[in-house]
């Protein structure tokens, strides 16, 4: 047996890299897993779900292994897997399925019924999301692997593409998931709210999906500057322009088609006084305003049921003051929730192999080592424009 590092939440504010132990075919209840695998981890990725815990605003508890975004090599596989075999290169969506509920059997992996006993829904790395554990580490451990992974078709290709495959995992779904379900076609119209890896991956999904205008926009100038030079229109939410004003300057019209929210409940208000102060309901107030009568508002941004950190008592308890009367007044439709990655990742990874979709330049996906994990956090936390990617046996780094 060999060791194993990964990236532990400490505290508020605060990773560490620390020695745990290394990864078994035993479930968090300690039930042995015959359909489970162990993966040698060759990337994973720093997401900004992990920055939501990381700054305390959710219950995670300290001692918690981060990561959900993984991409790994087979090293052992359980007595019932069948499909795989060591040295198979794989994605790993970050939801945990089991492939056998009904919600699972209607594609709805992201509320697996099964794999978390506290509620619907489960996934690496993440508090209360089952206790599985996390990926940003050396090794990991994978149940149901037949059905959670998808086997890349040939290892030198997918080595070679390393870097945009990786984000198969969850940012690239994720905002494909934003822009489908806000319902982008040839032709749309569309605005992103976040200029993050989640927003500029759902506005390149969006570009691939043939919308004919994507905008997005953030108060971060940096990131702002990041998304104009891969090709989109951007809004500077930060200036005292409202966004309807902003996108009439851009389109000739006050209002999209089709919006997707990429920002979450951690949002700030508009305008110069506002974009310091959080207003979690902000973005999606401002997406009705800007969405066309029956329009569609995807909503890949992620809103949490308990908020410690909120600056009022109904958003500690996730309760926002959505103008919901104004969506239902011009009959918008809204889509939240987990994104069901297998729904999407194989056909995803066919776009990349085929360089129908530039994601790694998109999202801006830099290479770090495991020990460079918590600078990796604070500068993301800092609104770097960039997608770390953590390399734990240096073997993408060392090719580069």
């Amino acid at each position: 047996m060999t060791g194993n590092r990964g990236v532990v939440y400490v505290g508020p504010g605060k990773v560490e890299v620390q020695s745990i132990p290394f990864p078994e075919l035993v479930s968090p209840a300690g039930r042995k897993l015959g359909h489970g695998v162990i993966l040698k981890v060759l990337s994973t990725n720093i997401c900004g779900s992990d920055q939501h815990m990381v700054r305390g605003r959710t219950t995670a508890p300290s001692g918690l292994v981060l990561g959900h975004e993984i991409t790994g090599e087979v090293i052992e596989v359980g007595s019932d897997v069948e499909m795989l075999k060591k040295g198979d290169i794989v994605s790993v969506p970050f939801n945990v399925a089991c492939g056998r509920c009904r919600c699972c059997k209607e594609q709805h992996t992201g509320v697996c019924l099964s794999v978390n006993p506290a509620r619907a829904g489960g996934a690496y790395g993440y508090v209360d999301m089952g206790g599985w554990v996390g990926g940003q580490a050396e090794y990991v451990m994978v149940p149901y692997a037949d059905f959670n992974l998808l086997k890349f078709p040939d290892r030198d290709q997918a080595m070679a593409k390393i870097r945009d495959l990786t984000c198969l995992s969850d940012i690239l779904p994720t905002g494909y998931h934003g822009a489908v379900s806000a319902g982008v076609g040839p032709g749309s119209t569309v605005y992103v709210a976040g200029a993050g890896p989640v927003g500029l991956a759902a506005a390149a999904s969006a570009r691939l999906l043939g919308a004919a205008v994507v905008i997005v926009g953030d108060v971060n100038p940096s990131r702002l500057i990041h998304a104009r030079a891969v090709g989109f229109e951007t809004v500077d939410l930060s200036q005292d322009a409202t966004l309807a004003e902003q996108i009439a300057a851009v389109l000739g019209v006050p209002e999209v088609d089709c919006a997707i929210d990429a920002v979450g409940f951690e949002a700030r208000g508009h305008g110069h006084a506002g974009s310091q102060q959080e207003a979690p309901a902000t973005v999606l107030n401002s997406l009705m305003e800007v969405t066309r009568e029956a329009g569609r508002i995807g909503i890949p941004g992620l809103y949490v049921t308990d908020d410690p950190g909120a600056k009022d008592e109904a958003a500690r308890r996730g309760s926002l003051s959505v103008r919901l009367g104004l969506g239902w007044a011009k009959s918008h439709s809204f889509f939240t929730g987990q994104t069901p990655v297998m729904k999407y990742n194989r056909a995803l990874m066919q776009a990349i192999l085929w360089d129908r979709i530039n994601i790694a330049e998109v999202v801006g996906v830099q290479l770090i080592t495991l020990d460079q994990a918590p600078q990796g956090y604070a500068e993301f936390d800092g609104g770097a424009p960039k997608k770390f990617v953590i390399d734990p046996h240096l073997q993408l780094l060392n090719t580069a």
